[in-house]
């Protein structure tokens, strides 16, 4: 079976990323699933936005986690047209044409800011068609302890001794850089019924090659 397809923060190789016009975008096209990242504001409200600093693409850089929403609402986007959407917004865009949400849970959370995010995910949506994901295995487990019975995946950037175990004991699949899977890899996962992601494959040839080990979602910017 092929590989499920995931764009990466919307269709982030074609609009600006994290915006509804990309989300917009990738739910026009044949993506199983769209990306994207959500921060707690200094205010308690949930916002896109991939990095901690809003520098790259906004023209002033401000700490998300240390500012008031409505000020990153009003911050100016390079590209001139964009603003940060809410995670509502995002879950609005994603319920209309019907594909799954990949939503990745950014920096360490409290349960109780857990806790709301999937009551907004319950209001806007529905959470079996919503994978969570996260670097902090501490923002899964209390995911896990609300949810029992929700699709997680682990984010991370190496194989470390026990992450089969681990990833076992919580019922989490794995979502890793693409460049460091090998067919025995995904073999060693798959025997453990551990589902696979990989980030952020934009090339092709390594794509089919992924394929071809038996890979289970690709996540891309843009396949060129």
């Amino acid at each position: 079976m092929s590989a499920k397809m995931i764009a990466h923060r919307g269709l982030s190789g074609m609009e600006t990323e994290n915006t509804l016009a990309a989300f917009e975008a990738a739910c026009k096209r044949l993506f199983y699933g769209i990306e994207t990242d959500v921060h707690v504001t200094k205010d308690g409200k949930y916002i896109i936005f991939h990095d901690d600093g809003t520098g790259r693409l906004c023209e002033q850089n401000l700490i998300i986690e240390e500012t008031d929403f409505e000020i990153l609402r009003s911050l100016k986007f390079k590209d001139g047209i964009s603003e940060m959407p809410m995670l509502s917004e995002y879950l609005q865009v994603i319920s209309r044409y019907k594909k799954v949400a990949v939503i990745e849970l950014k920096k360490s959370m409290r349960e109780s800011n857990i806790e709301e995010i999937i009551e907004i995910c319950k209001q806007e949506y529905t959470l079996d068609k919503i994978i969570f994901i996260s670097f902090d295995f501490e923002n899964l487990v209390a995911v896990r302890k609300l949810l029992p019975k929700q699709k997680i995946q682990f984010l991370t950037e190496k194989f470390d001794d026990g992450l089969i175990k681990s990833l076992k004991e919580y019922g989490f699949d794995l979502d890793i850089r693409y460049d460091l899977l090998t067919k025995e890899k995904i073999k060693e996962f798959h025997e453990s019924n551990i589902a696979i992601n990989c980030w952020t494959c934009d090339d092709i040839q390594k794509a089919e090659e992924l394929i071809g080990f038996g890979v289970d979602f690709i996540t891309t910017n843009i396949l060129d």
